[in-house]
């Protein structure tokens, strides 16, 4: 049965994130909802599917791929600090090159902050999560998960590339180009995002500490 609710979750899962995006689907709920109603509702629905999703790896019969060691939980401790940062730097940040991106007429190919490093870093931070939590979770309900997770979030990004390369048509060779003669990374962090890494720092330390409480395991060794 709980291979069952496994099955369920990870179909809800893709349900969810993908047909509230479809051409004829998004435009209907963005008018009955605002576009900031949409995202919000969008994000408290994939973080509640997400959870469902976990909460199922954990109930799924236990089928071992590897043994534990003490060493492998150091892997997504080390990974998550840059994946916290990321996030940190990407969230509300203007992306004309990636799904969601907010205020998209504002990006500056001058100034582009963490997208001069990935376009979709919030895929790239998926991806990183991902592969660092397949180490330590070596059975098989947790390898189709978080693998699925890294899969998904490498894929994807073929996906917006394709998808923004048509909708941006010139625009997308021409904001790469001028993105690339951009300063170096090191010169375009400011006030803001100085805050930002704070705030990273900040998450990386609350994720710690929750992770006893909302999963059940410490990430310490």
């Amino acid at each position: 049965m709980d291979w069952i609710d496994f099955a369920a979750a990870f179909a809800a899962f893709f349900l969810t994130h993908s047909l509230p995006l479809r051409p004829a689907i998004r435009p209907r709920l963005q008018q009955a909802l605002g576009p900031r109603g949409f995202t919000l509702t969008y994000s408290a629905l994939s973080l509640a599917v997400l959870a469902w999703l976990v909460a199922a790896a954990g109930r799924a019969p236990f089928v071992p791929l590897w043994d534990w060691a003490p060493w492998q939980n150091l892997v997504p401790l080390a990974v998550m600090l840059p994946v916290c940062l990321i996030l940190s730097l990407a969230v509300a940040r203007p992306n004309p090159f990636s799904f969601g991106g907010a205020r998209t007429a504002t990006f500056d190919p001058a100034r582009p902050g963490i997208v001069r490093l990935a376009r979709h870093p919030l895929l790239l931070a998926l991806a990183l999560w991902a592969t660092a939590h397949v180490v330590p979770n070596g059975d098989l309900a947790h390898v189709v998960l978080f693998g699925t997770f890294a899969a998904f979030a490498v894929i994807g990004g073929r996906l917006v590339d394709r998808r923004k390369r048509r909708e941006l048509g010139a625009d997308w060779g021409r904001l790469r180009a001028e993105m690339a003669r951009s300063a170096p990374i090191r010169r375009l962090v400011g006030h803001a995002d100085l805050l930002r890494l704070v705030a990273g720092l900040v998450l990386y330390l609350l994720l710690i500490g929750l992770h006893p409480w909302a999963i059940g395991v410490s990430p310490l060794p």
